[in-house]
């Protein structure tokens, strides 16, 4: 059976030439990066050229850049690290939306039962966050804001630099999680005017289980690890170096293409959307169309259950998702959806398609081809009247 690999926002293939990489990272440049001799240099050049990569990929200083585990740990250390080093400030609220990932709205509910005041800014069907909507939330004592860059279910894009903007007139640092957008579309820090930015190695075609943080020169944050004096202090524990190599790779070919990667992944996605919606009656994209990240699309489908929809799809080849892969396992309806304002129907029975490099036209018009049967039968077996 010819599979057809359509969930890449939960992750990617890790691309060959960082697999070779890491491999020789392994074998050859095992020695430990803090130490001073031959071997430990050996391994500390390699993360040093990895971390210009990683700084260049987001328009971003070498020494900016702080290696973790990934990006809910970015976001970890993101949120936790700057509330924690303005506690003798009166800054002690905390702003984000309530379409984030899990990873930042799991460590608000965390720092909220210790006491500190929180906000989540709501959305409206377009998965767009209102600037005047974060105008109002802001108070003087407001020390973080934290807005993803783009959405892991529905792929819209945030008015970033808008909203630093705004947070900065309140003398509010913002936080943006990347995790989404890096490696897909051009990422700048500066120009995006934020303070901290989180992104993942395994979203881009690296490994999983490394990623980064970005951090404004100047800005203090308290590591959530502590211990030794790894990157420069900010990070305690020994380094994954051969996965942040293999990140710095993915990095370095990531931004190499990315622009006309993101033509060629966009036009794909525009003619699967279209396909679908042409030949399946009962379907609706979710959110906004533009701007979104290239690779993504998510579809309403009336009168199915969108986890009977996965598993029929996955027996046909068909890989792809009913949003975050942190989320999968649970019965519970979209959270991203429902904070949209739609009703409990279109938060269940709504299917994510992310896109990626190895796709073709040949895979989209074999899923376009394959989706009417199987939609048909799944709602002969349901027999729900259609909804408005």
């Amino acid at each position: 059976m010819q599979r057809v690999y359509l969930d890449h926002n939960a992750t990617t293939p890790v691309h060959a030439a960082v697999v070779e990489a890491m491999t020789k990272v392994l074998r050859e440049d095992f020695g430990n990066p803090s130490s001073v001799h031959h071997f430990g240099q050996r391994a500390k050049s390699a993360m040093d050229q990895a971390r210009s990569s990683v700084a260049s990929l987001i328009g971003a200083d070498p020494s900016e850049v702080v290696f973790t585990s990934g990006g809910t740990e970015s976001d970890n250390f993101a949120i936790r690290g700057a509330a924690e080093a303005l506690d003798a400030t009166r800054r002690r609220h905390l702003i984000a939306t309530t379409i984030e990932h899990e990873a930042v709205l799991n460590t608000l509910k965390a720092l909220a039962r210790r006491g500190r005041p929180t906000t989540l800014l709501r959305v409206d069907g377009t998965g767009i966050v209102a600037p005047d909507a974060l105008k109002e939330a802001l108070t003087d004592d407001t020390a973080i804001v934290s807005v993803m860059h783009a959405n892991n279910e529905i792929g819209t894009i945030q008015p970033i630099l808008e909203l630093a903007r705004i947070a900065h007139d309140r003398g509010a640092l913002l936080h943006t999680d990347a995790v989404q957008t890096a490696g897909k579309v051009t990422v700048d820090v500066k120009a995006l005017e934020v303070d901290l930015l989180s992104i993942s190695a395994h979203k881009f075609y690296g490994p999983k289980g490394v990623g980064a943080l970005w951090i404004r020169r100047g800005l203090r944050l308290l590591p959530v690890l502590t211990g030794g004096k790894h990157e420069r202090s900010r990070r305690a524990g020994t380094e994954n170096v051969a996965g942040i190599v293999g990140m710095g790779v993915a990095a370095t070919l990531a931004a190499a293409k990315i622009d006309e990667e993101a033509k060629r992944i966009s036009a794909l996605r525009d003619r699967l959307e279209e396909g679908v919606l042409r030949a399946v009656p009962g379907t609706i994209v979710n959110g906004t169309r533009s701007p979104r990240v290239p690779n993504t699309t998510n579809i309403s489908f009336d009168r199915i259950e969108a986890e009977s929809l996965l598993i029929a799809l996955d027996l046909e080849g068909v890989a792809v998702s009913t949003g975050s892969a942190c989320s999968s396992g649970t019965l519970e309806p979209s959270h991203v959806l429902k904070a949209m304002g739609f009703p409990p129907h279109r938060t269940q029975n709504s299917i994510r398609f992310s896109l990626g490099a190895a796709n073709t036209e040949a895979d989209v018009d074999r899923v376009v081809a394959i989706l009417p049967g199987i939609v048909d039968k799944l709602r002969s077996l349901t027999r729900v009247p259609a909804r408005a």
